[in-house]
């Protein structure tokens, strides 16, 4: 209730400022070219956002996840999850390739999924970093897409309250409503 109250005043006051100023947009990072050294290590899950309840419904279970980023490959990158969902841990991994003709990401197995990253800086963050997951309309009728969310990785475990609030305020602003804020009230797994 409290979440929903939130969304619905981030939208109103979205609507406020995109009278006054635009909404603000994030700087792409593009896969292909961004210096990928920067980016290996541990990564925490903060937030995601969407226009749809049901893209980020499997978050709200989860009390932190905490990346692993490494690249095993040349153009490889292997994404290993650390998930905490009540007293349980889930361990799961993500290969991801690079093309040197793509600017997002290819997730094995989703050739369909566009992965793109986007700086931190739109969140007011240096060490953080938003990754998009998008995918096409399921069928050629429909005119939106079948998976469209944004989610906030810290370099660390904890970050000031105004970088999350920030990212969903700049969210909003984009018709991006639905949210879910991680608890991190749990030991983080490893």
């Amino acid at each position: 209730m409290l979440a929903e109250a939130w969304s619905f005043f981030l939208y109103l006051y979205s609507l406020l400022c995109q009278g006054i100023v635009p909404c603000s947009v994030p700087e792409r990072l593009p896969a292909n070219t961004v210096n990928r050294q920067q980016y290996l290590g541990k990564w925490y899950f903060k937030a995601a956002v969407s226009q749809r309840k049901a893209d980020i419904q499997k978050f709200k279970a989860m009390d932190n996840i905490l990346f692993n980023m490494e690249e095993t490959a040349s153009d490889t990158l292997l994404l290993s999850g650390h998930m905490r969902m009540g007293d349980e841990c889930i361990n799961k991994t993500w290969t991801y390739y690079i093309h040197p003709e793509r600017e997002d990401l290819e997730l094995e197995g989703r050739p369909e999924r566009r992965s793109l990253l986007w700086s931190g800086k739109w969140v007011n963050c240096n060490n953080c970093i938003i990754l998009q997951e998008v995918e096409p309309p399921l069928n050629q009728t429909d005119t939106e897409d079948s998976l469209n969310r944004y989610m906030l990785y810290s370099r660390q475990p904890s970050v000031d309250s105004e970088v999350v609030t920030t990212f969903l305020k700049n969210s909003a602003c984009h018709k991006m409503l639905a949210s879910v804020r991680l608890l991190q009230e749990k030991a983080f797994c490893i």
